[in-house]
């Protein structure tokens, strides 16, 4: 009977301890994206000011061309928080595996 009672006791342990690990990697994630957006904003706002400093019409290329750098960063950026996420969710259904299994 006390050996049942451990087992039953360590197994809910195990599974708070996954309950709390998933809780953790949600919450890094979420300050991650909150940061990288305060970021985004950040760049965007800069690149704001320089553009409204810069009236001259000779300069429109290089303002299409710095947009165009913007939205590629803004698209690289958006990958790897996505590659990161799918890396997370793969290691916790490995963890899972490995305890359930």
């Amino acid at each position: 009977m006390m050996m049942m009672m451990v087992v039953v006791v360590v197994t809910m342990m195990m599974m708070m301890m996954m309950i709390m690990m998933m809780m953790m990697m949600m919450m890094m994630m979420m300050m991650m994206m909150m940061m990288m957006m305060i970021m985004m904003m950040m760049m965007m706002m800069v690149m704001m000011m320089i553009m409204r400093r810069r009236r001259r019409r000779r300069r429109r290329r290089r303002r299409r061309r710095i947009m165009m750098m913007m939205m590629m960063m803004m698209m690289m950026m958006m990958m790897m928080m996505m590659m990161m996420m799918m890396m997370m969710m793969m290691k916790l259904m490995m963890m899972m595996m490995m305890i359930y299994g």
